[in-house]
């Protein structure tokens, strides 16, 4: 039985305390399709496996939803837009949603999200904006695109929750959520399944309240587990790039961050402030958009012609830049890339990890999201800005919640380079202890 399940005498006891509280007013919008009776059905065998001393697998009754992008044998998968409404049902599961399942998992549903994953914010005028859980008072957003997925978490509605990250939509609401988010290496967890919006960045991931608990799905999704001892600080070197990622900090931010960083440094890890050229490149790259309007528009065109009044026009204006730009520039921006990420690893060799802000913000407020085009895509902007550089580069990340008590959550993001999950967990279970 997990930590978080210690209030519960069984995965039927838990789930049925989940679904009933999934009707509360905090938790609306969070789900777009909550499967009451199979997770039930789900739970009542996991408990009746567990009496048996049967063979269990490492999610056994353990609660976990799913991102609305995934594949679900017999539904339709909506992507968080209506204009798939009426498309064909899903054939089968996704590969990683099969592979929870194997692994005993109990599978809630399917949680809200930025239309088409294409939003850092989370907002969705469609299906609803699950509000932040940190502010009773104040409506703000949760950051997206996996905005239900991570709300899901923070709430206690899932052990666990699947989403993807094209540019930072699993540790953005996780930072906003003060959760851990982990995005790693694009090639470790099949994309077979997953609607796309991005084919060179989508890549599949956890929110969940540990680092720990992070692992132990992701050694699910990727068939390869990370879980290890953790580092020993006294013996880390760490990065934090002067270029782009430090800038526009709110004062919250800026004072969470440097705190953490006199921790850490306190703790016997060595701190190095250095130049990173490359993000100020990857931020300023002159085709519009980068990949995802390009990639995103390939993906749905036929859908963006055929309703396009059923479309979030903040989503269609985003995604038709893509619709003009040549492959001459295509293939260019490709050509970049591989630079870039030769660049990064060589930037990257001689430190244990990258440490910046994993947004400069905490979580706006909504309102005036909803009111202001200008304010919507300011915000966008900042939000996806640190996260999206890892993306680019095909690194791993994890966000982990490094605010004070009391405050509004404040992310930590804690890079590798491509290829290095395994180091990366063993740093950043080393990061969360000290913050504890």
């Amino acid at each position: 039985m997990t930590s978080s399940q210690t209030h519960h005498t069984s995965s039927q006891s838990w789930v049925q305390d989940i679904l009933f509280r999934a009707q509360s007013p905090q938790a609306a919008h969070v789900f777009t399709h909550l499967d009451k009776e199979q997770a039930l059905t789900q739970a009542r065998a996991a408990d009746a496996a567990r009496l048996t001393g049967a063979p269990l697998g490492s999610l056994h009754g353990l609660p976990i939803t799913l991102k609305d992008n995934f594949d679900v044998s017999g539904q339709t998968t909506m992507s968080g837009t209506l204009v798939c409404e009426g498309e064909p049902l899903a054939s089968h599961d996704a590969p990683a949603v099969q592979r929870l399942r194997e692994a005993g998992a109990v599978i809630l549903g399917k949680t809200n999200m930025s239309e088409f994953a294409f939003s850092g914010v989370g907002i969705n005028p469609h299906f609803g904006t699950p509000l932040n859980p940190h502010d009773a008072h104040i409506a703000r957003v949760p950051g997206g695109s996996s905005a239900g997925a991570a709300v899901s978490v923070a709430l206690g509605l899932a052990f666990a929750a699947l989403g993807t990250d094209t540019g930072g939509s699993i540790r953005i609401p996780a930072a906003l959520c003060g959760l851990v988010g982990f995005k790693g290496t694009q090639s470790r967890i099949p994309l077979a399944g997953v609607m796309e919006l991005s084919r060179s960045l989508d890549t599949v991931g956890v929110i969940a309240n540990t680092v720990r608990d992070c692992l132990q799905v992701d050694a699910v999704l990727s068939k390869h587990s990370l879980l290890a001892q953790s580092a020993d600080l006294r013996q880390l070197r760490f990065a934090v790039p002067k270029t782009l990622l430090l800038d526009d900090m709110e004062p919250a931010v800026a004072e969470a961050f440097e705190r953490t960083l006199s921790c850490i440094s306190a703790a016997g890890a060595e701190v190095v402030d250095i130049a990173f050229s490359s993000l100020g490149d990857i931020a300023t790259f002159s085709m519009p958009g980068g990949f995802s309007p390009v990639e995103g528009y390939a993906a749905h065109h036929h859908r963006l012609a055929r309703a396009p009044d059923r479309i979030d026009p903040r989503v269609m204006a985003r995604m038709s830049l893509g619709r003009d730009v040549s492959a001459l520039d295509y293939i260019g921006l490709l050509d970049r890339r591989r630079a870039w990420i030769m660049q990064a690893e060589e930037v990257m060799q001689g430190f244990d990890a990258i440490l910046s802000p994993t947004v400069p913000l905490c979580a706006p407020e909504l309102a005036p999201l909803l009111a202001s085009d200008e304010a919507f895509f300011k915000v966008n902007r900042l939000l996806l800005r640190n996260p999206s550089a890892i993306n680019y580069l095909d690194g791993c990340a994890f966000s982990l919640p490094c605010q004070s008590p009391h405050n509004l959550p404040v992310g930590l993001m804690v890079s590798g380079a491509h290829g290095s999950d395994g180091q990366l967990a063993q740093v950043a279970l080393a990061l969360e202890a000290l913050l504890a």
